[in-house]
C-alpha cells in the first residue's frame, strides 16, 4: 500500500511540475529579476516600475535590484542604466524606505583588477577567453577583464548565477547581440542555470515586450479551441469596411491548419518570429516587417515560434459569403521540426 501511494504522489509531482522537478523552476525572487532586467534594457520606465513593486512584494532587497541595474550598463549602456536606477530609487522612496536593503558587496580583492578579472572570468566560462578579436582590439579585452569581470562581478552580494540570469534577460531582447547570447547562455548554465530555467527567462523577456505592442495586448483568444497554446486579440477595426486584428501568439502557440473561403487574409507582422506555412510547402520564418499574402481556398496556418513571443496584424480581405474553415491542428512532430 505505501509502494502505492509512494508512485502515486511521484506521478503527480511530475505531472504538476511538467516533468521537472520543483528545483528546476525559477522562484519569485528570480523570476522578478529577469523581469526586471529585460524591462530595463527595453528601457520601458512603466513597465520597470510594476515590476519593481512586484519583486519589492517578492522579497527581493533593494541592493540587489541596485547591482543588477548598475550592471545592465555594461549590456545597455549608462543612459538606460541610470533611468532605470532613477526609476529604482523612485519605488523605494514612495513605498517609504519600507523595503530590505539586502547585503553590501565586501571589499575589492587586493591586487591588480586586470589580475582578479582574468581569474573572474575564466571561472564564469570554465576556461581562458581568447580570440582574435582580443588581439585586434586589446583594449576591449582589458576593459572586460578589469572592469566587467574585475570590479562589477568582483562584488559579492549578488552570486554569479543571479547575474548570469539578469544579462540572459537583457541580452533576449536586444537586436542583433544573439552571439552574446548564446555565450551568456553557456556561461550561466556553467554557473548552475539548467536548460528550463533558461528557457523560463527568454519566455519572461520576451513578454516584456508586450507592452510596447502597437495596438495593444487584448484578451485571450476567442477563437482559442483553434489554437494550440495561448492567444491574445485585439480588434483594430470593427465597423464594416476591411476588418483587422492584432494577434499576439505566445511561444509555441499556433493555430489550426484553416482555409478562408473566398475571401483571403493579409498578415502583417509587428513583433518577435513565427511561422507561416501552406498545405504541401516548407514553412516561412517569419520576422517583424515580413508579409504574407494569403489566398482564398489555401489550406495554412501560423503562429510563434518556440522560444518567442509573436505579433501580427491579420487583414481580413472581404468577399461575399466569405467564411473560415478549420480543420486539424498542427501536430507536435511536424511543429518541432521547426528551429
Amino acid at each position: 500500500m505505501m509502494k502505492k501511494f509512494l508512485l502515486i504522489t511521484l506521478m503527480t509531482t511530475v505531472f504538476l511540475t511538467g516533468g521537472q522537478t520543483m528545483a528546476q523552476a525559477l522562484n519569485a525572487e528570480q523570476e522578478s529579476i529577469a523581469e526586471v532586467a529585460a524591462y530595463a534594457a527595453r528601457g520601458n520606465q512603466e513597465g520597470l516600475k510594476k515590476a519593481l513593486i512586484k519583486g519589492l512584494d517578492n522579497k527581493v532587497p533593494v541592493n540587489t535590484f541596485k547591482e543588477i541595474l548598475v550592471q545592465s550598463y555594461a549590456y545597455c549602456g549608462f543612459p538606460r542604466s541610470l533611468n532605470a536606477l532613477s526609476t529604482l530609487m523612485q519605488v523605494v522612496n514612495e513605498r517609504g524606505n519600507k523595503d530590505e536593503l539586502g547585503k553590501e558587496p565586501s571589499a575589492k580583492p587586493q591586487g591588480e583588477a586586470l589580475t582578479y578579472g582574468t581569474e573572474n572570468q575564466t571561472k564564469l566560462v570554465g576556461n581562458p577567453v581568447k580570440g582574435k578579436l582580443f588581439d585586434f582590439a586589446p583594449a576591449i579585452d582589458e576593459y572586460l577583464k578589469a572592469h566587467l569581470f574585475g570590479d562589477i562581478f568582483a562584488r559579492d552580494n549578488v552570486d554569479w548565477k543571479t547575474r548570469e540570469l539578469a544579462t540572459i534577460a537583457m541580452l533576449a531582447v536586444r537586436e542583433g547581440v544573439e552571439s552574446q547570447l548564446d555565450a551568456h547562455i553557456n556561461i550561466g548554465k556553467h554557473n548552475g542555470l539548467t536548460d528550463e530555467e533558461v528557457t523560463q527567462i527568454k519566455t519572461i523577456a520576451d513578454k516584456t515586450g508586450n507592452d510596447s505592442l502597437l495596438f495593444g495586448f487584448g484578451e485571450e483568444n476567442p477563437y482559442g479551441k483553434y489554437f494550440t497554446g495561448k492567444s491574445y486579440l485585439k480588434p483594430i477595426t470593427t465597423t464594416n469596411g476591411v476588418p483587422m486584428y492584432n494577434v499576439t501568439f505566445e511561444p509555441g502557440c499556433r493555430n489550426n491548419w484553416h482555409v478562408h473561403h473566398k475571401g483571403g487574409q493579409i498578415l502583417l507582422v509587428t513583433q518577435g518570429r513565427g511561422y507561416y506555412q501552406e498545405w504541401g510547402k516548407p514553412a516561412q520564418e517569419l520576422h517583424p516587417g515580413d508579409v504574407v499574402n494569403i489566398p482564398p481556398e489555401t489550406k495554412h496556418w501560423h503562429g510563434a515560434a518556440k522560444d518567442s513571443w509573436f505579433t501580427h496584424i491579420a487583414v481580413e480581405v472581404p468577399a461575399k459569403d466569405g467564411s473560415n474553415e478549420w480543420l486539424e491542428r498542427v501536430s507536435d512532430e511536424e511543429y518541432n521540426k521547426l528551429k
